[in-house]
C-alpha cells in the first residue's frame, strides 16, 4: 500500500512539473513574437505565436499579428484566414478590421473588402472609428471613386484626426478629383523708383484626362520695360501610380522678358512617413540656354507642410545654386493654408526672370487661400525681394498678387 501511494504521489508530483514548464503568459509571448516579426524574422517569430494560440486561439492581438505578418510577406490569403478569425473573435476591436482591410486593398480584393467594412459598420452600428473611416476612404481610393474618398477625408481632418501622410493623401485626392476649373491671377512689381511697375495677368483653365492627370493651360500677359509680353504655357500632371506622379510643363513666348521657349519636368514620389522627394529639370530659352537641375524634400508634420528645394544651374564653365523653402499650415480643409517663403538665387519655375541676369536674389513672401465655397478659391500673397543685378548695383521691390479660381 505505501508503495502504490509513493508511485501515486510521484505521478502527481511530476504532472505537476510538467504542467508548470508547460504555462506561460501569452502577454510576452506576443510581446516576444512582435519584436522578431517587425525584425522580419517572420518565421521565427510566428512560431513563438502559434505556441500561444494553442492554447489562446481566440486571442485577437496574436491572430493580428500573424495576418500581418503574411500580409507583409505578401501572403494574402493566409493573412486573411488569421485576420477573419481575429473579427470572429472579437467583433468590435478595431485594429482586427483594420489590419484586414490593409490585408485585402494591397492585395486588390476589394470586394471582399467592401464586405468587412460591411461587417464592421454592422458591429460598431454605423458609428466607425476613426481610423476604420479613414480606412474607408483608401477604399473608395482604390476603386476611383475620388469623390467619396476626398469627403470622408476632409470630414476626418476637419474633425482633428490626424495620421501620417493624410495631408499629401487629401492634395493627391484633389489633384485627381479635379476635373474643370478656370482662374486668374495678377502680379504688381514695385521697384520703388528705379523702373516703372510691373502688371502681371494670368488666365488659366484647367481639366483632366487620365493620360495626362490635370492638365492646365495658361496664358501670362505682362507690361514691364515700356512694352507688353504674352507667355503661352500647359502643365501636365500624369500619375504614375498612388505613390508617385509627374510634372511637365512646356511653354514659349515672343518678348524679350520671356523665354522664347520653356521646358520643365518631375517626377514626385511619395514615402513613408509622410516624406515627399522630387527631381526634376528645366530649361529656358532666352538669349542663351539656361540649364537648371532641380530637386525637393518635402513633409508632412501635423497640420504643416515643409519643403526645401535646391536647384544648380550650369553656366559659363561655372556652376550655381539657388535654394527656396516653403512651409504651409493647413486649417480647416487641405487647401485652407497659410504660406511663408524664403529663397535665395532665382527659381527655375519663375518664367519672368532670366537666370543669367540675377547674381544673387533674396526673398520673402507670405500668403494666405482659402476655399471660400465649393465653387470658389481666394489666395492673396506679398513679398519683398532683393535683386543683385551687378555688384555694386541692387533692385527691390515689393510684389503683391491676388488671385481667384472657380471650378465647374
Amino acid at each position: 500500500m505505501k508503495k502504490t501511494f509513493s508511485l501515486l504521489f510521484l505521478g502527481f508530483v511530476l504532472l505537476g512539473s510538467a504542467q508548470a514548464q508547460d504555462s506561460f503568459d501569452p502577454d510576452e509571448l506576443l510581446k516576444e513574437a512582435r519584436e522578431l516579426i517587425l525584425d522580419k524574422k517572420y518565421i521565427k517569430g510566428r512560431k513563438i505565436a502559434f505556441r500561444a494560440l494553442d492554447k489562446y486561439p481566440d486571442y485577437a492581438d496574436i491572430l493580428i499579428l500573424v495576418g500581418r505578418s503574411y500580409a507583409w510577406e505578401g501572403k494574402n490569403d493566409s493573412a486573411s484566414i488569421y485576420l477573419d478569425r481575429a473579427i470572429i473573435a472579437s467583433p468590435n476591436y478595431a485594429d482586427a478590421y483594420s489590419a484586414s482591410l490593409d490585408n485585402l486593398m494591397w492585395d486588390g480584393n476589394y470586394e471582399k473588402a467592401e464586405q468587412v467594412l460591411a461587417t464592421a459598420k454592422t458591429n460598431f452600428e454605423n458609428e466607425l472609428p476613426d481610423n476604420l473611416k479613414y480606412k474607408e476612404s483608401r477604399l473608395f481610393y482604390y476603386q476611383e471613386s475620388y469623390n467619396e474618398a476626398q469627403e470622408i477625408a476632409e470630414e476626418l481632418f476637419d474633425k482633428g484626426y490626424r495620421t501620417d501622410g493624410i495631408l499629401s493623401y487629401i492634395q493627391n485626392l484633389q489633384r485627381l478629383r479635379r476635373t474643370n476649373a478656370v482662374g486668374l491671377t495678377y502680379d504688381y512689381d514695385n521697384f520703388q523708383g528705379d523702373i516703372s511697375p510691373w502688371n502681371t495677368f494670368s488666365f488659366y483653365g484647367r481639366t483632366r484626362t487620365k493620360l495626362t492627370g490635370s492638365l492646365i493651360a495658361r496664358v501670362t500677359q505682362t507690361s514691364r520695360f515700356d512694352s507688353q509680353g504674352t507667355l503661352f504655357e500647359l502643365d501636365a500632371y500624369p500619375s504614375l501610380g498612388e505613390k508617385a506622379y509627374a510634372y511637365i510643363n512646356i511653354g514659349g513666348s515672343k518678348a524679350s522678358f520671356f523665354p522664347k521657349f520653356r521646358f520643365g519636368t518631375s517626377i514626385y514620389f511619395n514615402l513613408e512617413n509622410a516624406w515627399e522627394v522630387e527631381g526634376g529639370y528645366r530649361y529656358l530659352g532666352f538669349t542663351e540656354a539656361t540649364h537648371i537641375l532641380t530637386g525637393s524634400l518635402g513633409k508632412y508634420v501635423g497640420n504643416w507642410w515643409l519643403n526645401l528645394r535646391a536647384n544648380v544651374i550650369p553656366y559659363d564653365g561655372k556652376v550655381s545654386t539657388s535654394a527656396n523653402f516653403q512651409a504651409r499650415y493647413y486649417f480647416k480643409t487641405a487647401e485652407d493654408f497659410f504660406s511663408i517663403q524664403l529663397s535665395t538665387g532665382v527659381s527655375p519655375d519663375e518664367e519672368n526672370r532670366d537666370q543669367t541676369q540675377l547674381l544673387n536674389s533674396y526673398r520673402a513672401r507670405v500668403g494666405y487661400q482659402q476655399l471660400i465655397s465649393p465653387r470658389f478659391l481666394i489666395s492673396a500673397y506679398t513679398g519683398y525681394s532683393k535683386d543683385e543685378l551687378t555688384k555694386d548695383n541692387f533692385r527691390n521691390d515689393l510684389n503683391f498678387t491676388l488671385g481667384i479660381e472657380y471650378r465647374f
